[in-house]
């Protein structure tokens, strides 16, 4: 059992994460499932942040609402971007990690905790970057973005660092993810107003974006109601929206997470009510979903007790 599996089945299991300090947690919110799948799983949300179990109960509460991005780390600490501050709890609750905006009109949109301790932030602003931040909240580094817009809360969303040091950023009004090298030049496009996506007036903004094993790139396109995935050369491989499936669950889709089964899991913010996260099969069947809290983004953590290996792709 490596780090991750560790932490988080202490995690699950320490009263010390259970909403309230309770002993009991009544599962309120239950998955839905098509066939034997069952998921536990992180929820950064407008209404609740924290971890639902299997059985739909709610694991864990951060007690803060508005969530933007978060990860359970491999130690079972968890860390979470609102959007004016960066916080990492480790069991205890106790916040061992924060980092605040720097102007009130500022947002921050995305943390990642990178390989070597850092944790990597995007602030959109005046001044849109991302910036790298030590352990003491230091920023060690600082990358430029080029969003083309001064609308600061559509600047920017889920960026991500890639493995050869680049930086993928996905910018909405540009209708372009765009891979940024540390100097802040941009060495790549991926063009979400494509034709054969309904051009721009279908306001495919591209919100989550992950770079997959194969060198595939994966979006959401939240105002567009839809998920792609592009080739290294910005070619449309895969597409799923709302004419493939019989539920419809598509409104404003915003996190995304490729498990390593081949399948998608797909937030759907924009659900008031229904379905708010599903899972897909390439063919693009569902094959799970869940009907509770609204998602903003999120991890799966466990399918039938099992932990997800490796780096989760979200």
């Amino acid at each position: 059992m490596n780090i991750f599996s560790k932490g988080l089945l202490f995690l699950m299991m320490s009263p010390l994460f259970l909403v309230g300090q309770a002993t009991v947690l009544t599962p309120q919110y239950q998955s839905t499932n098509k066939g034997s799948i069952k998921h536990s799983f992180f929820i950064a949300g407008p209404n609740f942040t924290g971890i639902i179990g299997e059985n739909g109960e709610e694991i864990w509460d951060s007690g803060k609402k508005s969530a933007r991005d978060g990860y359970v780390l491999r130690n079972g600490n968890i860390l979470i971007c609102w959007g004016d501050e960066v916080l990492e709890y480790n069991k205890k609750k106790k916040v061992v990690f924060s980092y605040t905006k720097a102007e009130k009109s500022m947002e921050l949109g995305t943390a990642v905790r990178l390989p070597n301790g850092n944790t990597m932030i995007t602030e959109s602003g005046s001044n849109p970057r991302i910036v790298e931040v030590n352990k003491k909240g230091e920023v060690v580094r600082a990358v430029p973005l080029m969003p083309d817009t001064d609308n600061i809360h559509m600047q920017t969303r889920m960026a991500r660092k890639l493995s050869n040091g680049n930086y993928l950023v996905p910018h909405l009004l540009a209708f372009a993810v765009k891979e940024y090298q540390p100097d802040g030049k941009v060495v790549n496009v991926f063009n979400t107003d494509l034709e054969d996506l309904g051009g721009r007036e279908a306001e495919n903004w591209p919100f989550t974006a992950i770079r997959l094993e194969n060198g595939n790139t994966l979006v959401t396109l939240t105002h567009g109601n839809k998920v792609v995935e592009f080739d290294s050369n910005g070619k449309v491989v895969w597409k799923v929206s709302n004419s493939d499936l019989q539920e419809t669950p598509f409104v404003d889709p915003c996190g995304a997470q490729r498990l390593p089964n081949g399948n998608t899991v797909i937030a759907s913010y924009g659900a008031q009510k229904g379905i708010k996260l599903f899972e897909l099969a390439p063919d693009k069947s569902m094959v799970w979903n869940y009907e509770g809290h609204r998602v903003h983004h999120f991890q799966i953590l466990t399918t039938n007790g099992k932990p997800i290996k490796g780096t989760p792709l979200k």
